[in-house]
């Protein structure tokens, strides 16, 4: 009786692995768009690593996806805001939208991707007397995204640099979020 188990224990994990990558396959075909939501940390670099702190990232998404193939598109809209080293009353803030290529890796149940594109962003400081400026700026990273029934999931981080008169800023937004 006990030998009789653990086949039957390999079969459902290779059924549930199958409906895993089907449901992929199916939410790409059935959803062509999907929109979803994210919220993470958001870590300075450089020289806004030196003078700010950890701070977090709220994302609103929509993604464009091509049946069949590995490639889609996504539009995000996006909002970090980090607290200044040794002051409790002064943020840097950083609002942006971009359009970026998605590059989807084959893969069971769990489906790593690379993501990548270019931005217009707003750096800002709600410091006394403090300008803002709008630049343009890149992002690249990385991500897993794990299909649900209803919904999936996914976890990315992407190195963001934007171009500004004299220099750049950089962050790196790691999130969790979901498509609808």
């Amino acid at each position: 009786m006990r030998k009789s188990r653990i086949p039957a224990a390999m079969m459902a994990f290779a059924m549930l692995a199958v409906a895993g990558t089907a449901n992929a396959q199916v939410s790409t075909i059935l959803k062509p768009v999907q929109i979803g939501v994210a919220l993470g940390a958001a870590v300075p670099l450089s020289d806004l690593g030196n003078s700010f702190s950890t701070g977090f990232n709220v994302t609103g998404t929509i993604g464009i996806n091509v049946p069949l193939l590995p490639v889609g598109f996504r539009i995000d809209a996006a909002y970090n805001q980090f607290g200044a080293k040794g002051t409790s009353n002064v943020n840097a803030k950083i609002a942006g939208v971009s359009g970026n290529v998605v590059f989807g890796m084959p893969g069971v149940v769990i489906t790593p991707y690379l993501i990548g594109g270019v931005g217009y962003y707003r750096v800002s400081s709600s410091a006394t007397g403090s300008v803002a400026s709008n630049n343009f700026g890149f992002n690249a990273g990385a991500g897993v995204k794990i299909p649900l029934i209803a919904f999936s999931t996914f976890i990315e981080a992407r190195y963001n640099r934007i171009s500004e008169n004299g220099g750049s800023t950089s962050f790196v937004p790691v999130t969790v979020g979901v498509m609808f």
